[in-house]
């Protein structure tokens, strides 16, 4: 089995447009978190959310922008930036040799939301010409496909909020296969739309809305948390054949050591100790990692009192007497809850822990929770050296998935 190196990233996020930006904020403990006012707005009962500041016309021309919901600009963008990032990953490679693998649990919900609008709202029989185009779940992954002609694997996942990280790691396993070189890899998600918003807070799951501070309305695993907050973006990575990547003088940012995928089988929206523990399992034992090696774990961590328990339990079962010692955050408080993309962004931010020896922190920890004791890196961020880390991502449906990443040593 070929290693699996990550030699670009490229980030669309409530932090900012650009992985540099995004790795600041991280850093700074910036909240992308806001309240949002705009038409319709006032229908809803939960107004917080962690939106993505973007101008599309900057980025695509305007016959473009008409094919082209949301989630697939986000999409574009950042597999543009993670290829610039990777500095020649796709020079000289065959196209049948580089493929795409994208999550998204919503698709193109904006084009949806918009087409029910038209249709029922407004009592118009005329609809967007490429609605089906542009609200495919496939879309974001063909567009890239699509822009650099690459014919190897194109696959979407939809697994709810694990969705990008089992693009990635079953694109790590093509190539670990060896039925690929490169992978762009990752996820994409925009469910801000007034309907799809109005679908969440039906499941109430959503924050409440901070009183003195809504930036700071996501508090993972602090005893006076209310839920998650819904965000939007997109985030890439492009994997490749670790020893391609070293010959041809790329910048490796981390090397991607195990996956871990199962699923609970209990309960559509309840999560599992039991699972998400075998996911974290899985994935050292697929890199022949022992627990003590592990020095961060990027946490699913959405908020909610059900999952911050249960992910803590998860941790305590897989850890044993390391748990403690293990330094775990949630950057969710920071972007918010990117769905399908959730894996996928917090993957990167692993990464960068481990590149800069930086560990991001859990803003909005007030309150201590007998239930979540473990060191969750309140409020700041820390210095750290970490040699391997895990990422998890756990979504409706019961699929779990962890993604484990070691630094890189020349």
């Amino acid at each position: 089995m070929r290693r699996v190196a990550i030699t670009g990233f490229g980030v669309v996020s409530p932090l900012g447009i650009g992985a540099a930006e995004f790795s600041v904020a991280l850093a700074q403990g910036r909240s992308g978190v806001r309240r949002v006012e705009g038409p319709g707005r006032e229908r809803l009962s939960h107004r917080i959310c962690a939106p993505v500041a973007i101008e599309p016309h900057d980025h695509f021309p305007a016959p473009k922008l008409r094919m082209l919901d949301r989630v697939s600009q986000f999409a574009l963008i950042a597999a543009a930036e993670a290829l610039a990032h990777a500095r020649g990953a796709l020079d000289g490679l065959s196209p049948e040799r580089a493929g795409v693998f994208v999550g998204t649990g919503m698709g193109g919900s904006e084009t949806t939301d918009e087409g029910y609008r038209t249709l029922y709202g407004e009592g118009s029989d005329r609809i967007k010409p490429f609605s089906v185009l542009m609200a495919m779940n496939n879309a974001p992954a063909a567009w890239i496909g699509l822009e650099y002609g690459l014919q190897g694997p194109n696959l979407t996942f939809s697994t709810a909020c694990s969705s990008s990280s089992v693009a990635i790691g079953e694109a790590a396993k093509r190539i670990a296969r060896a039925e690929a070189d490169v992978m762009i890899a990752g996820g994409a998600e925009a469910p801000l739309a007034l309907g799809t918003v109005k679908a969440w807070e039906a499941l109430r799951t959503l924050a409440a809305e901070d009183p003195d501070d809504p930036s700071a309305s996501c508090k993972p695993f602090s005893r006076n948390r209310s839920g998650l907050v819904l965000g939007e973006g997109a985030a890439m990575l492009v994997l490749e054949d670790y020893d391609r990547a070293v010959t041809r003088g790329a910048t490796v940012l981390a090397e991607l050591c195990g996956y871990g995928l199962c699923t609970d089988a209990t309960h559509i929206t309840r999560p599992s100790v039991e699972g998400q523990a075998r996911a974290m399992r899985l994935a050292l034992d697929d890199g022949g990692i022992a627990p003590e090696e592990i020095g961060y774990i990027n946490a699913h961590g959405t908020g909610t009192q059900a999952n911050d328990a249960v992910e803590t339990a998860a941790i305590r079962q897989v850890f044993a007497g390391h748990a403690q010692s293990t330094p775990v955050s949630s950057t969710k408080s920071m972007h918010g809850h990117l769905l399908g993309a959730a894996g996928g962004i917090e993957a990167i931010a692993t990464a960068f822990a481990i590149h800069h020896g930086i560990l991001p922190p859990t803003i909005n920890y007030e309150t201590p929770d007998p239930e979540c004791d473990l060191d969750y890196i309140p409020n700041h961020a820390r210095k750290q050296d970490v040699e391997v880390a895990l990422s998890n991502a756990f979504g409706f449906g019961g699929t779990n998935a962890t993604i484990a990443l070691r630094k890189y040593r020349p």
